[in-house]
């Protein structure tokens, strides 16, 4: 309530100003806002005294408009009634005292305007919120919240709202985290970019860079949204920050030819190990021809052979016969079928006493006896093949 009690206070030196020039309809106003901040007997006083200044003044404006309605009647002619428009239209842009509106026809207000150009002029983060360098965290957020919503773009519609507004952001953001309030206290005035002025387009007024390389992590309109929950529509400063991001693309697309290719050469350099693996692969894939043989029958393998030494079933394409006319080329494959086939059933024997044992040790463990008397009984055929022909 202090912050609206002193801004309360404010408004109503504006008003006795404003008073004391003969502007009653802005006095009204900022008495009227003056009474919702913060309840006064003063600014009461004021608007009861500027009501009855409002009630003479108006029964004389309408004895005025009476007369002048009258003699617009006498006098018809089309030039009198077009000087008489333009005296009006005259008149309106002081009827609508402490009001602007810019070339697009966007209106704002004097108080609003004066506070941007506040902002815009400030030197320094300090000086943006309003607080010495001795403020609390509470201080900074109580600042920030009354500029914030003052200056939101959606609502204040003044010249350089937009900057203003990011300005705020921007100051609240370096000055709540103590790492950077503390590097911008102890090397803000010595920064390599210090504090300059440049002149705008708008006015004679001058408006500072205040930043000297210190920027938050967010956006302002971020930190907005964050701090109030959502609050305005953010259409203002997402045009600003589309902005930003374009012009970060149009850097990265302004590389020279030169670097471009240089990038492209080094990621070829780097995959070269990768491609040389998978063409390797698919060139040994397309030379590698099918093989002779296959112990089960499938696909092209339909010829069902024996070999002489132990009789182990095998199985070729057609045409093995015509490839293989030799009996030495035959006993050769026939050997390298038998070698497959004894490796193969040792690979199942192994397999089978794991899982034989393995299940006598559980029924051992948990002393079940069904489970023991299972594991006793369990078959091993390819062990019982390969001690026969190892017996032969």
């Amino acid at each position: 309530m202090e912050v609206n009690k002193d801004e309360s206070l404010r408004c109503i030196e504006l008003a006795k100003k404003l008073i004391a020039d003969g502007n009653r309809g802005r006095a009204e106003k900022f008495l009227s806002k003056a009474e919702r901040l913060y309840p006064s007997q003063t600014a009461q006083e004021l608007l009861s005294k500027l009501h009855s200044m409002n009630g003479d003044a108006g029964q004389r404006n309408d004895t005025d408009d009476n007369d002048a309605r009258r003699r617009r009647n006498r006098s018809g002619s089309p030039q009198h009634r077009k000087r008489s428009s333009s005296r009006n239209r005259s008149r309106e842009p002081t009827a609508q005292s402490g009001s602007h509106s810019d070339h697009e026809g966007v209106s704002y207000t004097e108080d609003q305007l004066i506070t941007v150009k506040r902002i815009r002029k400030c030197k320094d983060y300090y000086e943006i919120l309003g607080v010495n360098k001795e403020c609390s965290e509470n201080d900074l957020k109580k600042s920030y919240r009354k500029l914030a919503l003052q200056n939101h773009p959606d609502k204040n519609k003044a010249p350089g709202a937009t900057e203003a507004f990011k300005a705020i952001g921007n100051a609240f953001a370096v000055l709540s985290d103590p790492d950077k309030r503390s590097r911008y206290d102890k090397y803000g005035l010595e920064e390599s970019q210090p504090a300059t002025r440049r002149r705008t387009f708008n006015d004679g007024d001058y408006e500072y860079n205040f930043s000297r390389g210190f920027e938050g992590d967010i956006s302002a309109e971020e930190l907005f949204n964050m701090f109030f929950g959502g609050g305005f529509p953010s259409a203002n400063v997402h045009r600003y920050n589309n902005r930003r991001h374009h012009h970060a693309r149009h850097q990265q697309q302004q590389q020279t030819p030169q670097q471009q290719s240089t990038e492209t050469m080094s990621v070829l350099i780097q995959l070269m190990p990768i491609l040389l693996l998978v063409c390797l692969t698919l060139v040994s894939s397309y030379f590698a021809g099918d093989p002779v043989y296959s112990l089960h029958r499938a696909g092209k393998y339909t010829y069902e052979r024996k070999t002489l030494n132990i009789g182990v079933l095998y199985y070729v394409k057609d045409g093995f016969s015509k490839d293989y006319n030799t009996l030495a080329a035959v006993k050769q494959v026939e050997q390298q079928v038998e070698s497959d086939y004894i490796d193969t059933l040792r690979n199942n024997c192994y397999k089978e006493r794991n899982y034989k044992e393995n299940l006598l040790w559980r029924a051992r463990s948990f002393g079940d006896a069904k489970m023991y008397e299972k594991a006793k009984s369990t078959q091993l055929p390819n062990c019982d093949k390969l001690n026969q022909l190892y017996r032969t």
